[in-house]
């Protein structure tokens, strides 16, 4: 299931893109604009700066909103409210265990590390196979985005369930056209996906994959918001369906290179700002408005 999310995440969504006002008109041709578009993408991947943000997530039943923080070993996450509501002191007590174990296990630091690195891969793959793996074509502007439909290239052989899966989706993407970057994506399952002939499991044809984007400096560009709604089945398990809905906001560069323990630092006191009584300062772009933390 670890796949599927991050395949959709590579499908970006939104309600409102961050594009330029005027209306753009295309200048070359749809295949063209997307090897740019992924050619921006992956660069800014590789050369991207260090960011803290909250991350107010959706599943199934449970939202979960955490402060994270982007350092040198990876992002580092502390949540600060389940369903709306402030941790007990039973749940605080585990999340700082987590933490601390965290920071002094080279262990859990390898691991940690490792599955970092292995997202960041599957990031690179999964946009590389953009402009090979769907046929493109104009489909208007909007909100001075260049708007493109894609389907699946039916001459692309996909190899791989990563690529599968990929390769199953059609949809509607838009571009910033002055800055070719990915503003939005929304995609849906076209057919059914079966690996192993429908012994190992499969992917049900229906579900949806959207993606947003923001500009949070002149040259990078963050997920703002993603979501995930499929049904599938793995080996001989009933169907279950997948929802995960993710919203990230108020996000401030911070200094390169951090570790974790800097990392930990940061997040410990944003915890302890967001906790203090009203008249002591604290850093409001990192705390979530009370109206967007969602309540069971």
């Amino acid at each position: 299931m670890r796949l599927l999310c991050v395949a959709a995440g590579l499908l970006v969504l939104a309600q409102l893109a961050p594009c330029a006002q005027a209306q753009p008109q295309p200048s070359i041709p749809a295949a063209q604009l997307i090897r740019e578009v992924v050619y921006n993408e992956l660069n800014d991947h590789r050369d991207h700066g260090y960011w803290r943000y909250w991350v107010q997530s959706r599943l199934q039943q449970e939202t979960r909103l955490e402060d994270q923080v982007e350092t040198g070993q990876g992002p580092v996450a502390r949540l600060s409210l389940t369903n709306g509501h402030p941790l007990t002191a039973e749940a605080e007590q585990q999340e700082q265990a987590r933490l601390q174990l965290l920071l002094h296990s080279p262990g859990e630091q390898a691991k940690h590390r490792q599955q970092y690195d292995d997202d960041e891969k599957q990031i690179g793959r999964i946009l590389a196979m953009l402009p090979n793996a769907f046929l493109f074509e104009y489909d208007g502007g909007e909100n001075g985005c260049l708007r493109l439909r894609f389907r699946p290239n039916p001459l692309y052989s996909a190899h791989t369930i990563e690529a599968r899966i990929f390769h199953a989706l059609d949809g509607t993407i838009w571009v910033d056209a002055r800055m070719k970057r990915l503003a939005r994506l929304d995609a849906h399952v076209e057919e059914n996906v079966d690996f192993g002939y429908g012994l190992l499991g499969r992917l049900y044809k229906g579900g949806w994959f959207q993606l947003v984007r923001t500009q949070v400096s002149p040259t990078e560009w963050k997920t703002e918001r993603m979501e995930v709604h499929v049904l599938v089945r793995a080996l001989f398990v009933k169907n279950f369906a997948h929802e995960t809905s993710e919203i990230s906001g108020g996000f401030l560069p911070v200094p390169a290179g951090m570790d974790l323990a800097q990392g930990m630092a940061l997040l410990e006191r944003n915890q302890a700002q967001t906790a203090a009584p009203a008249n002591t300062p604290a850093r409001p772009a990192l705390i979530i408005p009370p109206a967007l933390a969602l309540r069971k």
